[in-house]
This record gives C-alpha cells, structure tokens and sequence, in this order.
C-alpha cells in the first residue's frame, strides 16, 4: 500500500514537472501575438472565421489552462495573465458564435470557469484577483476585452515583458484621447465618462489620483477642466464583431 502510494506520489510530479517543461511564456507570447494580429483589427474581432477554424483559439486556451506561472518575473506573470483574460473572451464567444453580445450567455463574466493555469476561476475573479489586487495598475481596465462595442478597444497584438508599461501607457492615453469613447460637451461644460469609471471608480482613485477626472487628465493631451459636469452615456454591449 505504501509503495503504491508512493509511486502516485512520484507519478503526480513528474506530471507536473512535464506540464512546467512544456509551457514556454516566450512560446505563448509569439502565438498570442499572431492570432491577434490575424483575428483582431480597430478593436474588432473576426469572431466568425475563428468559430470556423477553432482550434486556433482552442490550443491557445489549453496552454492557458497548464500553464506552470510560478517561475515568471512579474511582468511575465501580469502580461500572461491580461493575454488570458482576452483570449478566454474570445474562446468563450467564439464557442457560442453566433451571440449578439456577451450578455446573451448567462454568467459570461461572473459564473463560468475557466482553468488558469490550473486554477479555476471566473473572469472576474481571473480581473480582480489576479491583476488589479496584485498591480494595483488601473491602465489595465483599458487592456481588458469585454467584447463589447462600448469597451476599450482591443489590442491587435499580445502585452509582452519588457514593453507591458508602455503598451499599457499607449492603451490608455489612446482611450482617454478619442473623442467618440469619452465626450466632451464644451458648450455645455459637462463629460460623459463610459460607465467604467463608475463601476470601478475606487480603482482609478487608489493610487496618487484623488478624482476620476485627475487620473484621466494624467494621460489627457486637453486636460477635462475641473468644473466639468460628469455624466455617463449607456453602455452598448452589441458585440464588437468585424464585418
């Protein structure tokens, strides 16, 4: 009995001794970056022709799912964790292609697990858990895909080490400048903000920004005066598929 459990013991990590040899971060990257490169253009994704060559998305996924993260830098760790998150949204609407928007599959975000890199969790969870409680870097609400019209849009190309801080300062200065994601009412003295900044308002105040308005000014090339009104406009979760 002893040596049979021994022997389960002996086989459970040479199991995970193979899963941590076969996963190259370096590897993931490259093959992230091609098939957003391939899929992904002016925020919109090709959901179709991934859902008819799926197991494009499918092995990107599997990686995901056994990947070994406990040796990566941390700017490894946070690039393949932002990298996960968009490519399972992707997978998760491709799978259940043809979806009008996210939302039509119950749970999407909250509810349906995803193993990463051997632990389950949910998008959320993967968000808030994985990122911003770990970085505490609010730039990564502006990387995120929610495959939503009224999201950030999304990267042709995978977030990498080494270029992380820049990608994400782009991304964010990108968001903040165009003028159809946030509004400006001049005449009217008022900014419409997307409903991000509400729901996550403690997130882009928890570091040296004492208001929404002063984190978003950081990287405004007009700063939003301080006696603008804010409002929010609706958020249109249509799916951001491309025609």
């Amino acid at each position: 009995m002893k040596r049979l459990v021994f022997t389960l013991l002996v086989a459970g990590v040479l199991s995970m001794s193979a899963k941590a040899e076969t996963f190259n971060v370096g590897d993931f990257f490259s093959k992230s970056d091609a098939f957003f490169k391939k899929y992904v253009s002016k925020g919109l994704v090709d959901y179709k022709s991934i859902k008819g060559n799926l197991g494009e998305i499918e092995s990107l996924y599997t990686t995901i799912n056994e990947a070994n993260v406990a040796e990566l830098t941390d700017q490894e760790r946070k690039a393949f964790y932002i990298n996960a998150y968009n490519l399972i949204v992707i997978y998760q609407v491709s799978k259940y292609y043809p979806l009008k928007s996210a939302m039509d599959q119950s749970g999407f975000f909250d509810k349906v697990k995803h193993n990463v890199a051997g632990t389950p969790m949910t998008l959320n969870s993967l968000e808030i858990k994985k990122l911003i409680m770990v970085y505490k870097d609010p730039r990564i609400h502006f990387v995120l895909a929610c495959a939503a019209v009224s999201c950030p849009p999304l990267a042709n190309f995978a977030y990498v080490p080494g270029k992380i801080d820049q990608q994400l300062d782009d991304r964010t200065r990108m968001a903040l400048n165009n003028s159809s994601w946030l509004i400006i009412k001049a005449e009217q003295k008022k900014v419409l903000l997307s409903k991000i900044f509400d729901w996550y308002k403690k997130d882009f105040t928890m570091n040296d920004a004492h208001s929404v308005i002063e984190f978003i000014n950081k990287y405004r090339d007009k700063p939003i005066p301080s006696a603008y009104e804010i409002g929010y406009y609706e958020y249109d979760w249509s799916l951001n598929e491309r025609g």
